[in-house]
């Protein structure tokens, strides 16, 4: 029984910090943040602490998939007048072999399965954008940025007429030799001077230097919007613009996904140990309110004081008469013990011995009745 009390007092001493905490003391302090990193293409807002998640949007390998019916391609979006379309994924890369195309210009190999976007015009495999699992919010917007994708196109800048740094460039003095001459018949001449001035008169030639600017890589921005409709699409993927050197390309994506929500929690336990806990919580709380009510209103002591003391001894005997019957029928199937076995005294020509041999069969049956009357006599209490 003490091991009863010091387990009743340990359930109230877990109950009580939780019972004697004021709804004051709860509102009033302060908020700790939470030190997990978040998980991968998810996000919280800092003002309105809407929960983002990305991940329903990724699309796997379908060698992979778990799902039923596996999507056999990635998210595409219609390029319109740029002469080719964009094919591309989230919170992963794309599903398409790029290898089999060909590879992707200005990527490493080792790359070629973190693009998340790209196009193909004229034979050729373009990124624009390596995976990113990290979305920002701008304000209320919710935007996913790729980047690192292949080298931007020196061509096309000079086709977007982008204004280049004239003072760079270095004159030539090859065409001045007859302007020269003109000059000097005009002019005077002036006396002559020592070598070392007519060197440093000569006009100096121009010394290249190699190019120190870093290689610019194209990419993406991707801008979320909510759509509630229950009947929409999972993802509506459009292409917006570009910049003017197709270094940059901007798109609107149009999904649940965007709608901010509440964070689920991960269960950590299954439907049958939430059950159990329940079951177990439950049977607790019977044996010691049980227990206490016993004891203090009834005044019982001992085993008595359990709650039901009754109906679990019952159990308890029922338990034990089936034992016994089993193990009873079961001992004649038992094999029987080698050796020399007791000649029954009732033998031929014996009838002293016969008589005590009935006699003591008669006592055998007289104790198996009083043990049936017995029996009968406990089950009827």
């Amino acid at each position: 029984m003490k091991l009863l009390y010091h387990s009743l007092a340990f359930y109230l001493a877990l109950v009580s910090p939780s019972a004697t905490a004021t709804p004051s003391a709860t509102a009033t302090s302060p908020a700790k943040p939470s030190t997990t990193p978040p998980l991968p293409c998810t996000i919280r807002s800092p003002n309105t602490h809407a929960f983002f998640d990305l991940n329903p949007l990724h699309i796997s390998d379908p060698t992979t998939s778990t799902s039923k019916h596996p999507r056999d391609r990635s998210w595409n979006a219609t390029g319109w007048d740029m002469g080719y379309n964009f094919t591309m994924n989230f919170c992963g890369g794309v599903i398409e072999d790029l290898g089999e195309r060909g590879g992707v210009v200005g990527v490493e190999k080792g790359l070629w399965k973190n693009v998340s976007a790209f196009y193909e015009i004229g034979g050729k495999v373009y990124s624009i954008g390596q995976q990113n699992s990290v979305p920002v919010l701008r304000g209320r917007k919710l935007v996913v940025n790729y980047t690192d994708g292949s080298p931007c196109d020196a061509d096309a800048g000079k086709r977007s007429h982008i204004i280049e740094d004239l003072s760079s460039r270095a004159i030539l003095g090859d065409d001045d030799d007859d302007t020269d001459d003109g000059d000097k018949k005009k002019q005077p001449k002036k006396p002559s001077k020592s070598h070392d001035d007519d060197k440093d008169d000569e006009p100096k030639k121009p010394t290249k230097t190699p190019s120190t600017h870093p290689v610019r890589r194209k990419n993406t921005v991707v801008s979320f919007l909510c759509d509630r409709d229950p009947l929409a699409q999972t993802l509506l993927l459009s292409f917006i613009s570009s910049s003017p050197d197709q270094c940059t390309y901007f798109f609107e994506a149009r999904s649940s996904a965007g709608c901010g929500g509440i964070e689920t929690a991960k269960q950590t336990l299954s439907p049958s140990g939430v059950f159990g806990m329940i079951v177990g919580i439950a049977f607790l709380v019977y044996i010691v309110g049980g227990c206490v009510y016993s004891r203090v209103v009834l005044q019982q002591r001992g085993w008595r004081q359990l709650p039901n003391y009754a109906l679990w001894s019952s159990i308890g005997r029922f338990i034990k008469d089936i034992f016994i019957i089993l193990t009873s029928s079961c001992a004649r199937f038992l094999p029987s013990r080698r050796g020399y076995q007791r000649v029954s005294d009732g033998g031929v020509g014996s009838s002293g011995n016969g008589s005590r041999g009935e006699r003591g069969r008669g006592d055998s049956s007289d104790a198996e009745n009083r043990l049936i009357d017995e029996l009968n006599e406990e089950w009827d209490d």
